[in-house]
């Protein structure tokens, strides 16, 4: 993928294998932290006070965001290297998946209006910034074009207020009683970056090609996937428990064989 075919420069080289290592490293982590984990445990909340805190918090990054946002694109103007972006494929699936999850959490959850208006706005919310904050942490240095006359400068002034509000927004969902950290959680994001260090081996380019499309959509979907867990995990158990056990179904059919004492 050549720079103009996206918003940043694919990994190649010696780098695709050792993102790939890096990911794969916290997959791992997040898998064990699953395992270790026994029981889903409740986000602790805290008073009002905190809650009114972080939302304010997360209103003052969206305005740094906007402001920050505002004199990077004047700074590329200004310089003559502004572009239109290139199409985005996964935009729809971004969407469709906040509007799928958003409906699925305001009616299963068995709280009240107000409770199941806030936890589905939440978890629409929360779940693109789980596939975001990562993302972005992977491609912030190869974004493209550089604005001079200090690219570091300006790309820190683009991403600084990103990551506040990426943070700021995860923060909230201490904020809906139905949150929970759970294994399914765990082993969902593990899958996420799983996905992504697959994406890392084929250079982590733009999603204008089969396969970046394909690993940036998997990967998408399992980071709602994850909010999905956060808000029920005991759906995600009960699943599991359904399962039939291949060990107790092999002893079974062991016993059936035997013959019977007379």
């Amino acid at each position: 993928m050549t720079p103009q075919d996206g918003t940043w420069v694919s990994y190649a080289g010696t780098a695709r294998p050792l993102l790939a290592i890096i990911l794969l490293a916290g997959a791992g982590g997040l898998a064990y932290a699953g395992i270790r984990l026994r029981h889903p445990v409740r986000v602790p909340s805290g008073s009002r006070v905190r809650t009114i805190f972080m939302i304010l918090a997360w209103v003052i990054a969206l305005g740094a965001l906007v402001a920050c946002w505002t004199a990077y694109v004047r700074q590329e103007m200004h310089e003559h290297i502004a572009k239109t972006p290139p199409a985005n494929p996964i935009t729809m699936v971004t969407l469709t998946a906040a509007v799928v999850l958003f409906v699925v959490v305001f009616i299963a959850t068995p709280r009240g209006l107000g409770v199941r208006l806030s936890s589905a706005v939440i978890a629409a919310m929360a779940a693109p910034m789980i596939f975001e904050l990562p993302f972005d942490l992977i491609v912030m240095a190869r974004t493209y074009p550089p604005v001079p006359p200090d690219p570091v400068l300006y790309r820190t002034l683009f991403f600084a207020p990103l990551f506040l509000v990426e943070l700021t927004t995860l923060s909230l969902l201490a904020v809906s009683p139905m949150v929970k950290l759970s294994r399914p959680a765990f082993f969902c994001l593990a899958l996420m970056l799983l996905v992504f260090a697959v994406w890392a081996l084929a250079g982590f380019g733009y999603p204008s090609a089969p396969i970046p499309i394909a690993m940036n959509v998997v990967s998408k979907i399992l980071a709602f996937v994850t909010a999905l867990s956060l808000c029920f995990p005991e759906w995600f158990t009960r699943w599991r428990r359904s399962q039939p056990d291949p060990g107790i179904e092999q002893a079974a059919d062991a016993s059936e064989l035997q013959p019977q004492a007379a």
